[in-house]
């Protein structure tokens, strides 16, 4: 896991959205111009020269779902009266034409317990709630679709997001973000995505009774795609937890979430269509459900549910084609539960390794036009290490070839906080090796 928070820039007139970042991840977008701001300079010197050959890449890539924040809670608002559906409607799907075609959270197809309650240092009982589980044994009884989505509404959210950017044309722009999360504790606590809050400078929460907050961020880990935030409420509805070990193929399932941004609490069916299917999502391979439940733009955060009423999955991705639908996926509640224990314990994951690095992955002609550099590769923007400079081709860690984020990532890892790595890099045409030191992720 590298510390890619800062983005990267070559020259700073690059849009923002060529930009690969760790966490990964585009929201539903609404730009509008802020107030004139002081403009950024642009270093239209800045070049490397004799970059390494083009390295071998062909896995196809699609790109994923949706969205992004971070700041203090507050008391509740009012509700807010809706915005017409229908106008809204068709405004994000245009948006969205325009938006999630480019990029972001990429997902490239590579298909070939009970838990412990804990709390912070003060008396708060964070997690109690969300951990214990219903039975879904042979007395169990399962729900009809109806009574699961009766069950567990109050327990799904929505989410919006405000992304403030610069642009060297237009100035400070402020882009909009929409998104669904998942309550875990009765004091507030709620999981989402990595990339529906990433970046964002204020989130909002809005409840299934259309009561908002303004929500604070308490961490994010972008190897699992898992974010906490909170909101300054106590009474909340958390799911309860079931176990994704225990699905099986066929088995029914029901997503509910905020698709396109409007339609909080939309509630869709389907099936657990395969398990553990590994899929690359901005270079973290990740083992994840796949299902045939519709998911649209703003589902990211939002809940998978047995028909015990039971949270066995977090939706985290779908597949963009035009011609492809049923396709979509989500982590499994196994996998998030350790995550988001530590978050709310720790703020991050402990273990997570940082580089130091901010790293652009450029792996098509359009986007080595916009950084001017003429060969594909992973290249290093910033640097916190001084062996190492902006412009740097990374070609290979500890001996091993290296030729995409992906692949970097595979292999760093394998390592833990303290390690030291010999990497290898292209510069100015030389090929040098200089050893890194791994730090811990704490962000």
């Amino acid at each position: 896991m590298m510390s890619e928070i800062n983005q990267p820039v070559f020259n700073e007139n690059i849009p923002d959205e060529e930009i690969i970042r760790e966490s990964g991840g585009w929201p539903d977008r609404e730009e509008k111009q802020a107030p004139a701001q002081e403009s950024v300079q642009s270093n239209e010197d800045e070049d490397f020269d004799n970059p390494s050959p083009e390295p071998d890449f062909g896995t196809k890539t699609y790109p994923s779902v949706y969205p992004q924040p971070i700041p203090p809670a507050s008391q509740p608002r009012k509700p807010k009266k809706r915005k017409a559906l229908a106008a809204g409607i068709a405004a994000l799907y245009l948006l969205g034409a325009a938006v999630f075609g480019f990029g972001g959270a990429c997902l490239a197809n590579s298909i070939g317990n009970t838990g412990t309650s804990a709390s912070t240092s003060g008396s708060t009982v964070l997690y109690q709630s969300v951990i214990k589980t219903v039975s879904s044994g042979a007395d169990s009884k399962e729900l009809s679709i109806a009574d699961v989505a009766a069950t567990v509404k109050d327990s799904v959210v929505e989410i919006t997001t405000e992304i403030v950017t610069r642009n060297r044309m237009m100035g400070q722009m402020v882009s909009t973000g929409a998104g669904s999360g998942v309550i875990v504790s009765a004091d507030g606590y709620i999981v989402t995505n990595n990339h529906v809050i990433d970046g964002a400078s204020s989130i909002t929460v809005r409840l299934s009774d259309e009561t908002e907050y303004t929500a604070e961020l308490v961490g994010t880990d972008a190897q699992t795609d898992l974010a906490v935030i909170k909101i300054d409420a106590s009474d909340c509805q958390p799911a309860v937890l079931g176990s994704s070990s225990s699905l099986v193929v066929g088995q029914a399932a029901v997503a509910i979430g905020n698709p396109l941004g409007e339609l909080g609490g939309t509630v869709t069916q389907g099936i657990i269509s395969a398990l553990d299917r590994e899929i690359s999502i901005d270079g973290e391979t990740m083992s994840l459900l796949q299902t045939d439940t519709a998911i649209n733009p703003g589902n990211s955060g939002g809940g998978l549910f047995n028909l015990y009423g039971e949270l066995v999955g977090i939706v985290n991705a779908k597949s963009s084609g035009s011609d492809i639908e049923g396709l979509g996926f989500a982590i499994p509640i196994d996998t998030a539960k350790t995550v988001i224990e530590q978050l709310i314990e720790n703020g991050y994951v402990k273990g997570r390794i940082d580089t130091g690095f901010t790293l652009v992955d450029i792996q098509d002609t359009q986007t080595a036009m916009s950084y001017r550099v003429s060969a594909f590769g992973l290249y290093i923007s910033r640097s916190e290490n001084s062996s190492f400079r902006s412009g740097d081709i990374i070609q290979a860690v500890a001996g091993k070839t290296v030729s995409d984020l992906a692949s970097f990532k595979q292999i760093i890892n394998g390592y833990r906080p303290g390690d030291t790595v010999e990497i290898t890099v292209s510069r100015s045409g030389q090929i040098l090796t200089c050893p890194l030191t791994l730090g811990e992720l704490k962000a």
